[in-house]
């Protein structure tokens, strides 16, 4: 269907307001608003999200950038390009550098809807910084109402060199219309619907409300294990992101016991991996998200991958469920900084979905990390 015939039959849409679940992504498809190279793969689209796949080449610039007003992200690239690699089999993106990579999908978005993108889980946890763009774009991981065309996404990866490959997906889409974020008076009246946080007991915990639901960091170990999280080890092998449960650990993350003083000292801009002291729940006609940065909590990056699916720490049916332990992907910023058990870390914000969504998160539909406690990205042995 071309975008003329697309745009001609918006009318037919009717949104309410709220986070697009997966059958709202399939309309948008049907309907050619939203569009591919290649045919949508299974499992491509999420609870409340879509993956998005890397294309065939990957081209090395000089800095990140955002396009700006009037210029596409091709103009922009061509300015600062250095060289390109052909992912269309493997390529390596080496640490340090920066990539500019076309996706697979491009979009037509319906009046009053706007896109939000984020990493996944897997690439938080390989400390690969993604970004997306777009043309006139003015913001990162900003789609605009009414944009019209392909998306593109800034590739960097921080701590370990790795071999892409066309249609590996790196980041996710998500689609919204207006303002769906719950306020902490709704949020206390969904915690008396059903606990949104539990200990390790499968007890509920009373959460601290204060714009959105706050967690705290655990460093006495889940389930007997006294690992408490990892500090990437540098100088580590490529990763390759096709290889999945195929890496020792020992290569590449340094573990981090018990303290018996109960806190670790962060070092400047290492890059550690640990795990909520609560288990998280979400609601299947919700979904939620880790704020990044709060310089109240420290001068620390607390989450790359901060995107939650609705049933996140559900049982199957999205409802119940005692929670899902929250992974921290940590960076403490120009100075040291000291994390005792139980500190206050990061920021939950809860979003209405527009509707019931189809499918939830969980194992049933491969969820990689459904009922996780403390797990390093899947390419490694656990």
């Amino acid at each position: 269907m071309s975008t003329l015939h697309a745009v001609q039959n918006e009318s037919a849409l009717s949104f309410d307001d709220g986070v697009f679940p997966s059958q709202v992504f399939k309309k948008l498809q049907s309907m050619g608003l939203l569009r591919s190279d290649a045919p949508l793969e299974e499992g491509q689209i999420q609870p409340a999200s879509m993956d998005l796949r890397l294309s065939d080449k990957a081209y090395r610039v000089r800095a990140g950038f955002l396009p700006g007003d009037g210029h596409t992200v091709m103009e922009r690239m061509e300015e600062l390009k250095m060289h390109e690699v052909d992912i269309s089999e493997s390529g390596v993106l080496e640490k340090g550098a920066v990539y500019i990579i076309p996706l697979m999908e491009s979009l037509s978005l319906p009046k009053g809807v706007h896109g939000l993108a984020s990493p996944k889980s897997t690439t938080g946890r390989l400390d690969i910084l993604t970004r997306l763009i777009c043309d006139n774009g003015t913001s990162f991981d900003q789609v605009p109402e009414g944009y019209e065309g392909r998306l593109y996404v800034e590739v960097s990866p921080i701590t370990f060199s790795i071999i892409a490959h066309q249609g590996d997906k790196l980041n996710q889409l998500r689609l919204r219309k207006g303002v769906s974020v719950l306020s902490d008076e709704s949020l206390v009246a969904l915690d008396q619907q059903g606990a949104l946080v539990y200990n390790n007991d499968q007890q509920p915990e009373k959460p601290m409300f204060c714009e959105g639901v706050w967690l705290s960091v655990d460093l006495e170990g889940k389930n007997g294990s006294n690992i408490v999280g990892y500090r990437a080890r540098k100088n580590a092998p490529l990763v390759d992101l096709r290889n999945i449960a195929h890496y020792e650990i020992e290569e590449f993350w340094e573990p981090i016991f018990k303290p018996t003083s109960g806190r670790i000292i962060l070092n400047p801009e290492d890059f550690y991996i640990l795990a909520s002291r609560e288990c998280l729940r979400v609601p299947a006609e919700y979904s939620a998200e880790m704020m990044a940065y709060e310089t109240q909590a420290g001068e620390l990056r607390v989450h790359y991958a901060g995107f939650f699916d609705p049933g996140f720490g559900c049982d199957v049916g999205g409802e119940g469920g005692f929670g899902t332990t929250g992974v921290l992907e940590i960076r403490s910023h120009d100075v040291p900084f000291v994390l005792e058990h139980g500190q206050r870390i990061c920021r939950m914000v809860y979003e209405k979905l527009s509707e019931t969504p189809e499918k939830i998160y969980s194992q049933n539909i491969g969820s990689n990390y459904a009922g996780q406690t403390l797990k390093l990205a899947k390419q490694f042995k656990m």
